[in-house]
């Protein structure tokens, strides 16, 4: 699960990548048009990439708590499943001893 996710982190940095490529050429673009100015045109991409930083701060925080907690619930699970496979097969010991005295008696 954790080798999915990472993948899914991965692919959303790619996708990132692209588009602020992206929107850094047509920026560009604009400039060279003369839409806007040089000026501007840095302060929109600075401005993109300060917002870009943020969310991406803000999704790490999340994957880290999220993987953390996932983590933790499957411990949890995990000791729990082996705590009832162990009272299971205490179970059928107890079953198989007084089945061998049964025996033994007879």
């Amino acid at each position: 699960m954790e080798k999915e996710l990472k993948n899914l982190l991965y692919a959303g940095v790619d996708l990132a990548a692209a588009a602020s490529e992206k929107f850094q050429k047509s920026v560009n673009e604009l400039v060279d048009k003369g839409n806007i100015s040089p000026e501007d045109g840095k302060k929109w991409v600075d401005d993109m990439f300060s917002k870009t930083e943020e969310r991406k701060a803000e999704f790490e925080k999340k994957y880290k708590e999220f993987t953390t907690k996932f983590k933790g619930a499957a411990k949890k699970n995990a000791e729990e499943e082996v705590e009832e496979l162990r009272k299971k097969l205490a179970d059928l010991e107890a079953k198989l001893a007084k089945n061998k005295g049964t025996q033994a008696a007879k």
